[in-house]
């Protein structure tokens, strides 16, 4: 029997129906399913019988087991969902508890490498993706999302919709960028790869869009090509866009709104790694005279 005529029980159906009333993202549903899966398997029954006792020995289990604390936490977060709301159990989770996880600082490439990493880029599309999102710091998932009437050239902003925590926002659109996206736009209409305000960066099929796996793997071929040895992702080009926007000594706020962030003391991750604003600083061994 193949996964798509599998029966459903009743109360996995249940959960699903709890997530998509709270509209919860595709992406979020299936790691809280894939939590309670996880955690059903482990238990040996069905996860609505568990007990205190279960959950605090799952959790000692996954520690056990050199289980990251991103992926620790996100378990106990779909669990948390499932007992709290589905099973309205809210008790059971009494003795789970988040861990803390420890806080590194990203890495950031140097304006010379992120001008031979889109160069390296595969194709015109790759190129002017990997343009967008360090041109206008955008996340990889908020760059498949564009479409081509979220391109503003009076007021010089690209539309954002529903990014990171389902907020809209106005990103910057800088005139290189702009001039990049209209070579891109004329050359995808030309080969016939992109439709009447549809999406700016289609997949093979045009009705679909690029999908950040694809993303990934451009950027890490581009890498690759580029010979940069530093660990890179599509995430990478959003920290250097802040960062070298504080090494030009724009305001953190202002960064803060172009990024999106909630909290002002993420955007100020970024003071840590401006090394141009490092060098500006005297240290005050430059006073000390031996004798």
């Amino acid at each position: 029997m193949t996964p798509s005529t599998q029966a459903i029980s009743p109360l996995r159906q249940r959960m699903i129906d709890d997530m998509r009333m709270r509209k919860l993202s595709p992406k979020t549903q299936t790691h809280y399913l894939r939590a309670v899966r996880q955690f059903a398997g482990y238990l040996g029954r069905s996860p609505d019988t568990a007990t205190v006792e279960d959950l605090r020995r799952y959790q000692l289990h996954l520690v056990d087991h050199g289980v990251s604390p991103i992926s620790l936490n996100a378990a106990i977060t779909g669990l948390k969902f499932f007992f709290t709301i589905t099973a309205d159990q809210a008790g059971l989770m009494a003795r789970m508890q988040p861990v803390r996880v420890p806080r590194t600082l990203p890495v950031v490439l140097s304006r010379e490498e992120v001008g031979r990493l889109i160069v390296a880029a595969g194709n015109l599309k790759h190129q002017t993706a990997l343009s967008v999102a360090y041109g206008a710091g955008l996340r990889a998932s908020e760059v498949i999302s564009l479409k081509v009437s979220d391109i503003d050239s009076q007021r010089m902003t690209l539309r954002i919709e529903q990014g990171k925590g389902h907020k809209d926002r106005y990103a910057m659109l800088p005139p290189v960028l702009l001039e990049r996206l209209r070579v891109w736009w004329r050359v995808a209409r030309a080969q016939g790869k992109m439709l009447d305000a549809g999406w700016l960066f289609p997949g093979m099929n045009p009705i679909e869009p690029l999908t950040t796996r694809q993303l990934n793997r451009a950027i890490h071929a581009a890498a690759e090509a580029a010979r940069i040895d530093k660990r890179v992702s599509m995430h990478t080009l959003r920290h250097s866009f802040a960062t070298h926007l504080l090494e030009q000594k724009v305001d953190i706020r202002v960064i803060q709104v172009l990024l999106g962030h909630k909290k002002l003391e993420t955007t100020a991750l970024y003071a840590q790694v401006a090394t141009d604003i490092l060098r500006e600083v005297v240290s005050p061994l430059e006073a000390v005279r031996p004798g």
